[in-house]
């Protein structure tokens, strides 16, 4: 369980830093800082995934909560506006925790109020409980709480400002309270408790997002408060706040359904630790519905469905974790997807045609199958479903498919051309590719030689002998090139890009993944002297640096405006996900004994300080490359959480 007390939830500073999330399994969210304040457009009681798992929508960005003792006044909220914070509710937070979900403790001259949020399993639906657990001597009936929705109901990633436009009418009937803001969104829906509801209408103006000001994008926004509701407290308050339409909720029953469902992950992945146990409960939350199968959102808060990150989490969210099933419906899923011998990159948020500008979310597919079967041995549901399509896919790679990816004369894999980036290092601004790597990047030729080992282990499985033997001949003549033209002398590693006879010798992570897929190209000698490269100049306590500090394009520090810290995003930037395949070239390279373990254990504990951090419970999208290695991007990142624990459970037999 990740707690803080007063000294952490009373420091403005601290509290609006750490961040707490709710998913809903189909895409939505709710999303806000322990402090009470949102810091982010992005945080929100419900942002609802009006077409699952996408077309989010911001519907209400917050509650304004009124504790009433004796007639006086006090509010638990906090807000930062230009120049202040108010109201000041920070100050009255005695404690927070996850428990498994978002639990506040506030204190008020001896009155004890706690509140609870969490979401309901597969529907845009947020639960908000206040609890009076000490009323500090007072009569119940001299207690009372006012609660005030402030209503958004714009595209996730956009700001709302007053609008006339904006419907303010809400009809209330017994205890629920409708509005509908706008005609072409949804209605949302307040089922509660309450004594009373009273129509208010006014904007909140000018909040202030301190990260989005600190990203360098607008940070103000105004709210619509169209009502209060009024509680006494001689029974928990309730607020359950849906795009469903109902007229009663049994919020206890939804409370322990959620709490039950949350223990049986955990008991289903077998984990033995705290932290094991934090990172199946925060893996659960990328998994989401995508018509009749699955996929895995990329990352909280703004992140949709990703080829690329879905194959690489994929192991990680849902083998790690003893759900092969859900592992079996993405796979299965995103096959229908396949296009010209491509996976898509991405699903955009507003459903346009899925994006094909990927090389690598294609073999990472066929990683994601083979750890599949090695966790299942389900070799007929990929013989009959998937088979025949990855022999397709090596087929458009051999005949040349988008963006001139194709198989070269010497059996390794040329991709890109201007103006695209298609490998996992994708940063771009406007046209401006930054780390365009066209050619033959040194990962995907790492995937390619994986995907045709796996391809003719497969054939031979299933009696085709004839295209084991093409697979393996590929393989061949793809090894021989490899070594002959990557290995680095100078540096004792691995090239990164090698086109037409240029080598780019930065020193990257990327290498490391010729050390550490399961088919390897490289010899145990050489996978060793990869390892010492990275070790020295890219391991930090919370993944590999993007870059070296040696490198005169070094960037330090991953902030400022949209450009800067877009042009730092592989240029040193930390990345979280890449400890994964570190993990594993050097359990490759120095075995797997007490003494390698102890290292791994070493090598993996700055992340359990770092989950009571920005995302409580969560691992980062990317760090700053120098320490402190401060937390930046997403809080919540799908394949940082899938990677750290897949090296953790699924430790290699001794």
């Amino acid at each position: 369980m990740i707690s803080f007390d007063s000294g952490i939830c009373t420091d403005f500073i601290e509290a609006a830093s750490r961040e707490w999330l709710e998913a809903n399994g189909i895409g939505g969210y709710a999303s806000g800082t322990i402090s009470g304040a949102n810091t982010r457009r992005y945080h929100a009681i419900l942002t609802a995934a009006t077409k699952p798992p996408l077309g989010r929508i911001t519907t209400i960005a917050k509650i304004e909560e009124t504790l009433i003792i004796d007639g006086e006044r006090y509010d638990l909220s906090s807000n930062q506006y230009p120049g202040k914070i108010s109201p000041e509710g920070y100050k009255f937070i005695t404690s927070f925790r996850l428990d498994p979900f978002p639990i506040w403790t506030y204190n008020f001259n001896g009155v004890e109020l706690e509140k609870r949020i969490f979401m309901v399993q597969g529907e845009n639906t947020t639960v908000c409980r206040w609890t009076m657990l000490d009323n500090g001597g007072h009569a119940i009936d001299k207690l009372g709480l006012e609660v005030r929705p402030l209503l958004s109901f714009v595209d996730y990633h956009h700001l709302q400002h007053e609008d006339a436009g904006f419907s303010t009418e809400f009809e209330s009937r017994l205890n629920v309270v409708s509005i509908q803001p706008y005609g072409n969104l949804p209605e949302l829906f307040f089922i509660h408790n309450g004594a009373a509801v009273d129509k208010t209408g006014c904007w909140y103006k000018n909040f202030e997002y301190a990260i989005e000001k600190e990203r360098g994008f607008d940070y103000t926004e105004d709210l619509f408060q169209p009502f209060s509701i009024s509680f006494t407290l001689t029974v928990p308050a309730t607020v359950v706040v849906s795009t469903e339409r109902s007229d009663i909720v049994d919020d206890d029953a939804l409370e322990k359904n959620e709490i039950a469902r949350r223990a049986k992950l955990v008991a289903q992945a077998g984990t033995k630790n705290d932290i094991t146990k934090q990172l199946v409960l925060a893996a659960d939350q990328f998994i989401a519905k995508r018509g009749d199968g699955e996929t895995v959102i990329a990352g909280y808060p703004w992140f949709s469905d990703w080829g690329r990150d879905t194959m690489i989490a994929l192991s990680g969210l849902t083998l790690a974790t003893n759900r092969p099933e859900i592992a079996k419906n993405i796979l299965l899923e995103f096959s229908r997807h396949l296009s010209q011998g491509m996976l898509p990159n991405r699903f955009p948020d507003v459903g346009e045609e899925a994006e094909y500008n990927t090389v690598d979310a294609t073999l990472w597919y066929f990683e994601a199958i083979r750890a599949y079967l090695d966790k299942t041995g389900d070799y007929d549901f990929v013989r009959h479903n998937l088979y025949s399509k990855l022999a397709d896919i090596i087929y458009w790679h051999l005949r040349g498919t988008r963006y001139k990816i194709h198989v070269d004369t010497d059996g390794l894999l040329y991709a890109g051309e201007p103006g695209v980036q298609l490998t996992w290092m994708d940063a771009k601004i406007g046209d401006l590719v930054i780390t365009p790597r066209t050619g033959k990047p040194v990962e995907i030729q790492a995937l390619w030689y994986n995907a045709l080992k796996t391809m003719a282990d497969l054939a031979a499985r299933f009696g085709d002998d004839k295209d084991k033997a093409k697979y393996e001949s590929m393989a061949d003549l793809a090894k021989l090139s490899f070594n002959a033209v990557f290995w680095n002398d100078t540096e004792t590693c691995l090239y990164d890009v090698v086109e037409n006879g240029n080598r780019d010798a930065s020193i990257r992570p990327n290498q490391v993944l010729a050390a550490s897929l399961p088919h390897s190209m490289l010899d145990d000698e050489r996978a060793g002297f990869v390892i010492e490269k990275v070790t020295s100049e890219l391991l930090t306590p919370v993944g590999l640096r993007s870059l070296s500090p040696n490198d005169p394009k070094y960037c330090p520090v991953y902030e400022g405006s949209p450009f800067e810290p877009d042009s730092a995003y592989h240029q040193g930037t930390v990345w979280a996900w890449m400890i994964g395949p570190y993990v594993d070239a050097y359990r490759r390279v120095y075995g797997s004994d007490k003494t390698t373990e102890r290292r791994v254990t070493e090598i993996l504990s700055g992340f359990n300080e770092h989950l009571s951090q920005a995302g409580l419970g969560q691992i980062s999208e990317i760090f700053d490359a120098e320490p402190p290695h401060m937390p930046r991007g997403c809080f919540a990142q799908a394949w940082s959480v899938a990677e750290v624990l897949r090296v953790l459970v699924q430790k290699p037999a001794r």
